[in-house]
């Protein structure tokens, strides 16, 4: 297979072209481009003032947008439509996803070789399960077999939010992993030292490839992986809740982490980028207070307590 890029396409409607290409955003490094002619004879008058517009212009669907992202031959094609597709689907967003010149038996083949052993804070070393030849340098491994559920730990987001469990986690404390995808951020904790933890996603796909990631790890008596929705399908508390997800997530589940949270126990938020960082801030507001922040190549995690 040649070392090409690839292009997926996603077509949304175009008043939540903002909410998808947040989305799109988190999947690559490198920016993205947004295809919306919705408002296509304001804005060629606003910028090039003009109100002659190609036919082939007028010609465009102004009902939907299309989000360009391009990924690259190290990186994989298929988790990315994985990703989307879950927080697309979280967010309520109507999409149709397309991808060109390659197959996904041949991105989940190709790949794979440039995924590698990855330390992770001061404890963590995640393994692909291919890679037979590492040092452990003494840190805890996580084998992680990623399928096409998000989450190999290689992602800023994953990183942040792993370095802030490891930070805050305590012994014997019962984790709730919301937006569990691969399952790395509960898994993570187990081996970690926690006593338990739930893993709730509403891809089921995720869900089952977390449960098999905890059976990798021989941590499957404590782990539980559920399909669903946060409010309705959770009961308890837990010592440390963890959501690494959207912006627009992040505040949905405002309302509803608070009364998950044990006293004193700490509520760790990943997935933010920078620009959207003033809206979480706000829509946390009176409910928790930031106790750390990390940052790395604008995407922002905090960890927080309840007020």
């Amino acid at each position: 297979m040649s070392e090409n890029w690839t292009e997926i396409k996603i077509t949304v409607p175009a008043v939540k072209a903002e909410t998808a290409g947040n989305i799109a955003n988190m999947t690559v490094p490198h920016g993205i481009y947004i295809e919306d002619y919705s408002n296509l004879e304001e804005e060629a008058m606003e910028i090039a003032h003009i109100d002659l517009i190609d036919e082939e212009l007028l010609a465009k669907d102004r009902e939907h947008a299309i989000i360009h992202i391009y990924i690259s031959p190290e990186d994989n094609p298929a988790e990315a439509v994985s990703f989307l597709e879950e927080r697309l689907r979280a967010c309520g967003v109507a999409y149709t996803i397309d991808c060109a010149d390659c197959a996904m038996d041949d991105w989940l083949n190709n790949w794979k070789k440039y995924f590698k052993p990855i330390p992770v804070g001061e404890k963590l070393l995640i393994r692909p399960v291919w890679e037979e030849e590492f040092d452990s340098q003494g840190r805890a491994v996580l084998n992680l077999e990623p399928g096409l559920a998000f989450g190999t730990g290689t992602h800023e987001t994953t990183r942040l939010c792993l370095e802030l469990i490891e930070r805050y986690l305590s012994p014997d404390s019962k984790l709730l992993d919301v937006g569990c995808g691969s399952g790395i951020l509960s898994v993570a904790g187990l081996l970690l030292g926690a006593k338990e933890a739930i893993g709730i996603d509403i891809d089921a796909l995720a869900v089952k490839t977390a449960k098999e990631n905890a059976r990798l790890n021989s941590v499957e008596e404590r782990f539980t992986g559920i399909c669903g929705d946060l409010a309705s399908k959770i009961s308890g508390q837990f010592q440390l809740v963890a959501a690494n997800i959207v912006a627009d997530v992040v505040i949905q589940l405002t309302q509803d982490v608070p009364r998950f949270l044990a006293p004193d126990g700490v509520y760790i938020i990943s997935g933010i980028i920078d620009t959207r960082e003033d809206d979480v801030l706000a829509a946390l507001a009176g409910r928790f207070t930031v106790i750390e922040r990390k940052e790395e190549r604008g995407w922002v995690a905090m960890a927080l307590r309840a007020c």
